[in-house]
């Protein structure tokens, strides 16, 4: 290797044990320089909470605006994990979050309800040269949305009037 060139750190079991409690802090910092800092500048980013797949520094940032400003209270707590892929430079974490609904859901446009919210997933990373270059986050987004009063509960009528609705939807579709 030419002395110019720095080896790529190694994704090992040290390697997890160390980003994912640096992943964790960024977020919970709520300062988008910091988490920002622990993806590539590439990065593809899937979240249950947004529409689309997120691809880059700028768009991600516009993301974690938006989650920052609906929740400003908003924390991850690392439930099981790291583990680390025996043969890939990825690794996963389940987690816990929380948060008050205080502020606007855009792009949705919900607005705020007051209340809070616990909620577990998980991430799977993929790494390269020491940073999230592919990362999915994954958390049942249709029960986050119960549990702020924006969906209907499970069972209750309204629930049944919803589904009625989307069905009459279809049918004047076709």
């Amino acid at each position: 290797m030419p002395p110019t060139e720095a080896a790529a750190p190694a994704v090992d079991t040290a390697f997890v044990q160390d980003f994912f409690p640096r992943w964790l802090d960024a977020w919970n910092s709520h300062d988008a320089d910091r988490v920002l800092a622990l993806m590539t500048e590439d990065i593809a980013y899937d979240d249950s909470a947004w529409p689309t797949t997120m691809h880059g520094h700028a768009e991600v940032r516009e993301f974690l605006g938006h989650m920052w400003t609906a929740c400003p209270d908003m924390v991850f707590e690392l439930k099981d994990g790291p583990f680390l892929h025996p043969t890939r430079a990825s690794a996963t974490s389940t987690w816990t979050g929380s948060a008050t609904h205080t502020g606007r859901i855009d792009p949705q446009g919900v607005a705020p309800t007051g209340r809070h919210v616990t909620f577990e997933g998980f991430d799977l990373h993929e790494y390269r040269d020491g940073r999230v270059r592919r990362l999915w986050i994954c958390f049942d987004m249709a029960a986050i949305a119960r549990d702020l009063g924006v969906l209907p509960p499970i069972g209750s009528r309204a629930e049944r009037l919803t589904v009625s609705l989307a069905n009459l939807q279809t049918r004047l579709r076709r």
